[in-house]
């Protein structure tokens, strides 16, 4: 059978290399860059500018704690050189990736019609289509919006901002505050409601004292008018520094409409089984809403893999783990099938383990926090809030306890890795068991 994918991003890219795997006729076709969002704009940008802003965070705790004598000369234009070098090798082996198992990827700008998707002057029919178009930061309706920068315009910037107002309130702010503000970057950002509102109160409270503590955080602040070097905050504020929008996204849902149903936000309507109303046409990813998140995209696109292919298979939400990419991470899972009442709730909060990662920060007192809900009656982790050099992982596995509804004691034979920053012994093994 042909299969056609539209937008090589996660939910894309691994869709259409499920499918070749299970043997499938695959035409892979993308827009502008090969791995989307995430390599070329999104989460690898970040990643690898915060690698640069441990490293300097770093640099200035062993120069304060007066063994390491150092000075740290940063250029911009190099970093934001290296990182496009990363970008063309890693797109040339994601192609390559592809490629392998036999898809044919090309690149260009598609249409549907009908049984058929057009790019440029080639026809491609199809038996089944997967539409994986991704997402784009949203700007909101803001005088002057046009000035704004979004995530973008990172490796289009020639240098540090010497000031810089992020507008948003969630991660993404977050994260490009701890990136600019280590670089040197007097910045401001201003939230509509709470900043970091995903996060438990202490969770919150340490990130702002600890992690970001020179970001002025302006708390239920909207803008006005935006201008090339300074915003107007609706309380007629004016805050000079370059304007950066981190707003939310909005779905590339164009190509789709009138061919397919849309929901009220202009995603994708699709089930559980990424199924559109058209029973040969799915969906995966950012464009249709949801968790925005690289692994549940590369989740979706899957699972419309398998379905397209014949082999039954149904995408679920439960226990999402989630993380800030800072100077420290910053994880936390949330079981939201489940509320517990004051009774059957257990509240346990500790300083982070100061292992590698954290051992130099035991003299600032800044080795972490972790905070955890569980049920004591059935013995379930219900939320976790988790700050450790070691968070991502530590929550990665605790999330699929809480998916699988493991009673804590199943975990009683996990054997951690010394010397490390690994929290589950402490969390799991001495807390309750």
């Amino acid at each position: 059978m042909k299969n056609i994918v539209i937008g090589s991003g996660p939910a894309g890219r691994l869709g259409s290399l499920e499918l070749g795997k299970l043997g499938e006729e695959v035409t892979l076709i993308e827009k502008n860059h090969i791995a989307g969002t995430c390599l070329n704009e999104g989460c690898m940008v970040i990643c690898a500018l915060t690698d640069i802003t441990k490293f300097i965070d770093e640099n200035n705790r062993f120069n304060n704690h007066g063994f390491l004598k150092s000075q740290i000369d940063i250029s911009y234009d190099k970093i934001v050189e290296k990182i496009t070098e990363t970008q063309v090798m890693l797109r040339k082996l994601n192609q390559m990736e592809n490629e392998s198992v036999g898809n044919n990827v090309i690149y260009g700008e598609a249409s549907i019609e009908g049984d058929t998707v057009v790019v440029g002057n080639e026809s491609f029919e199809y038996d089944n289509l997967l539409i994986a178009t991704g997402a784009r930061p949203f700007i909101p309706d803001v005088k002057g919006s046009e000035f704004g920068l979004t995530n973008k315009d990172i490796l289009k910037l020639d240098e540090v901002p010497e000031k810089l107002n992020i507008i948003g309130g969630g991660i993404i702010a977050c994260e490009i505050a701890n990136i600019y503000s280590t670089l040197g970057s007097e910045v401001n950002v201003l939230a509509r409601s709470k900043f970091l509102k995903e996060l438990g109160e202490n969770t919150r409270r340490y990130v702002l004292e600890k992690i970001i503590p020179d970001v002025n955080v302006l708390e239920n602040t909207g803008v006005s008018e935006v201008f090339e070097n300074k915003i107007l905050t609706d309380n007629n504020e004016e805050l000079e520094g370059v304007p950066f929008f981190a707003t939310g996204r909005t779905p590339n849902s164009e190509i789709a409409e009138g061919f397919v149903e849309l929901n009220d936000d202009r995603t994708i309507k699709v089930n559980e089984m990424m199924q559109t109303n058209l029973s040969n046409v799915y969906a995966a990813g950012d464009v249709t809403g949801g968790y925005q998140l690289t692994p549940v995209a590369r989740k979706e696109g899957i699972t419309a893999a398998r379905n397209m292919a014949g082999y039954g298979n149904k995408m679920t939400y439960d226990c999402i783990p989630q993380t800030l990419s800072l100077n420290m991470e910053v994880s936390f899972v949330e079981n939201e099938k489940v509320s517990l009442s004051d009774d059957e709730k257990a509240t346990i909060s500790f300083p982070g383990i100061g292992g590698p990662g954290a051992f130099w920060k035991i003299l600032d007192g800044e080795t972490g926090y972790t905070e955890i809900d569980f049920d004591k009656n059935r013995n379930r982790l219900n939320k976790i809030n988790h700050i450790s050099p070691s968070s991502v992982s530590d929550v990665a596995y605790l999330s699929y306890l809480m998916r699988m509804d493991y009673d804590l004691d199943d975990y009683g034979e996990f054997i951690e890795i010394h010397p490390s920053t690994d929290t589950n012994y402490k969390i799991i093994k001495n807390m309750w068991l």
